[in-house]
This record gives structure tokens, C-alpha cells and sequence, in this order.
């Protein structure tokens, strides 16, 4: 959100399409919420809500199917809330989209890539 560039072509086309939905995780919430409290992180958590429904984007809750998924996968990833959306793009049958490679171990879906 705070750096568009940072997104190839086709992955802001998409986010920005009439006819995809965008899904912000519960998941990635809680960790900005977390990098924002330790520091890490400046983004105004007051004002997330209304920013993601200004900008069109839904928030995807973490059901207890997610959280029995992201609790089965292999460890290819050792953060929890990457495993969480990997589970939760794979139970919803969703595009995940990250600058993560260690993502592509997982039998998921993602578009595109993040340019550095």
C-alpha cells in the first residue's frame, strides 16, 4: 500500500481490476499490527479498516479450517502468518500474492512478482 512501484505491472493491474476481489488477510493484520507496535513499522492502524474499504479490498477472517491447514503444512516457511495465508489461499482457492520466494514450495498459486 505504501510503495505501489514495488509491484510489477501485472499484479497492480490486477489488485486494481473491477472483477477481482482483493482479500486482505486477518493474517497480515495482526503482523503489521505486531512490526507496527515493536517499531518496525510506520502505518496507522486506526485508520486500516477504512483504507482498505476505500481502496475496494475485503478482509479474508482466519477460519478454524485455516488454522488447521497452516498447522499441517511443511515447515518450507518458518513464519506462522506466511503459512497461514499459504492454508487460507489453498482452502479458498485464492491468488496469493508475495515477494516471498520461499513461498514457491508451497502447491499455491501466486501472481506474479514483486520487483525489488
Amino acid at each position: 500500500m505504501s510503495d505501489p512501484a514495488r509491484l510489477d505491472v501485472a499484479t497492480r493491474e490486477a489488485i486494481v481490476a473491477i472483477y477481482n476481489q482483493v482479500l486482505v488477510s486477518t493474517a497480515s493484520i495482526w503482523e503489521i499490527s505486531i512490526k507496527q507496535a515493536q517499531g518496525r513499522l510506520e502505518f496507522p492502524m486506526d485508520l486500516f479498516e477504512a483504507t482498505m474499504r476505500d481502496m475496494g479490498f475485503d478482509i479474508l477472517p482466519i477460519l478454524a479450517a485455516h488454522a488447521i491447514a497452516a498447522g499441517a503444512l511443511p515447515r518450507h516457511h518458518s513464519d506462522p502468518f506466511d503459512r497461514m495465508l499459504v492454508a487460507q489461499a489453498r482452502l479458498e482457492h485464492l491468488v496469493l500474492v508475495t515477494r516471498d520466494s520461499a513461498m514457491a514450495a508451497y502447491d499455491v498459486q501466486r501472481l506474479g512478482s514483486l520487483s525489488s
